[in-house]
Order: C-alpha cells, then structure tokens, then sequence
C-alpha cells in the first residue's frame, strides 16, 4: 500500500497552529497591548505568512477571549478587564478548587517539596521585582496539584483560561498586591501538609479569585 502524501497538509496545520501561539503569546506577554488594533498587512509582515492562517488565528483567539472583532471595522487585542476575563477566573477558580481536592489525599513527600520550592521561589521572586520569574513559580505551584489530580481534561481546559488570565497576573504580581499571594500560598501549603483535601481547594479556590479584578489571584 502507497505511504500517503500529507505533507503540506501537516505543514499548513503547523503554520497555523505556530502563527496563532505567537500571537497568542504576544498579547499575553505584553508585546501587543489591550486596545491595540491589530492590521493584517502589518501582521503578515511581521509573521511572514499569508492572511489565511492569521485570519484562522484571529477566529481562535476571538473564541479564547483575547481579541475582539468588530465585523466592517477592526480587530483589537481585548482589554484586561472585560468579561472574558471574568469568565476564564470563574473556570481557573474551579477547576484549580477540584484540582486540590483530588490530588492532596494522594500527594507524597516529592510533591510537598515541589510544592515548598515552588512558594519559596515566588517569594523570591516578588522580592526582586521578577514577575517573570514570578508567574514561572506560581505555574509550578498550581501544577503540583493538576498533575497529582489524575484528571487530564484539567489541564487542557485550564490552557485556555490560563492565557487570558495570564495578563492579570502580571499586573498583580508587579504589584505589592501580589504579596497577598505569598500568604495564600503558604496556607495552601499547609493545608496540603495536613492532608486537609476540603480546605487546601477552598483555599486555592480563593487564590485565583483575588487576581485583581475586584477579587482576583494568581
């Protein structure tokens, strides 16, 4: 039987895929800013691509929640602080709350190490004005209990919320409201410690929903 040619298709389907994380990754890290229009040729330029896949992109990151398209007139990257925003802290808050429940009867003493370095780094990290190396940390931290948790559709649910989260939580973290979170984590922890599965997911619970939206986390 004759291998099938599906090259190009595989190749379109990474392109596609490459053009929308890049710019998913540039909303999310700042590079283009809320409000900002967003103009295909300028795009195309910059990408180096067609106006197929950042039109693709553009759909996707529309359903994501971190541009908005105005049909007839443009394409803006979505503000900090719109419903979507909203949404995505209500998904992260839950599925973060279930994530602990599931997984603190079951960590071990590898998983209460990764999480203590994780807090420690945080702290570290807020300390020195690092809010990469901040939001790098409370990734970490989070992780622990999503991985431990065994439910797979966590994660890949949380990927999306995460990224339009992700903006919040750097302007919480380069601010002394960020703080707050040290706090949170350590009584996380000593919940998780405890093997105390109800309170640790109430108390992470609280975390992502004191972000910074009125009650937001990290």
């Amino acid at each position: 039987m004759p291998v099938p040619s599906s090259t190009a298709v595989r190749a379109r389907t990474l392109l596609r895929d490459d053009v929308y994380l890049t710019l998913r990754a540039a909303i999310v890290d700042g590079t283009l800013q809320p409000g900002e229009r967003l103009r295909d040729p300028e795009l195309e330029t910059w990408l180096g691509v067609s106006r197929t896949p950042i039109r693709e992109a553009m759909l996707r990151l529309e359903r994501a929640g971190l541009v908005v398209a105005r049909p007839g007139r443009a394409t803006t990257v979505a503000e900090v602080d719109g419903p979507e925003v909203t949404d995505a802290q209500q998904v992260a808050a839950s599925l973060h709350e279930l994530a602990a429940r599931l997984s603190v009867p079951v960590l071990g003493a590898d998983d209460l190490e990764r999480l203590r370095a994780a807090a420690d780094d945080f702290a570290v990290a807020l300390d020195d004005h690092d809010v990469d190396r901040a939001l790098e940390a409370d990734d970490r931290f989070h992780a622990v209990f999503v991985e431990a948790s065994g439910n797979r559709l966590i994660a890949e649910v949380l990927d999306g919320a995460t990224a339009v989260l992700r903006r919040v939580e750097r302007i919480r973290f380069a601010s002394l409201n960020g703080r707050e979170s040290v706090e949170q984590h350590e009584r996380i922890l000593a919940a998780a410690t405890a093997g105390d599965a109800d309170r640790a997911a109430l108390l992470t619970r609280e975390n992502w929903l004191t972000l910074g939206l009125g009650k937001a986390s990290d």
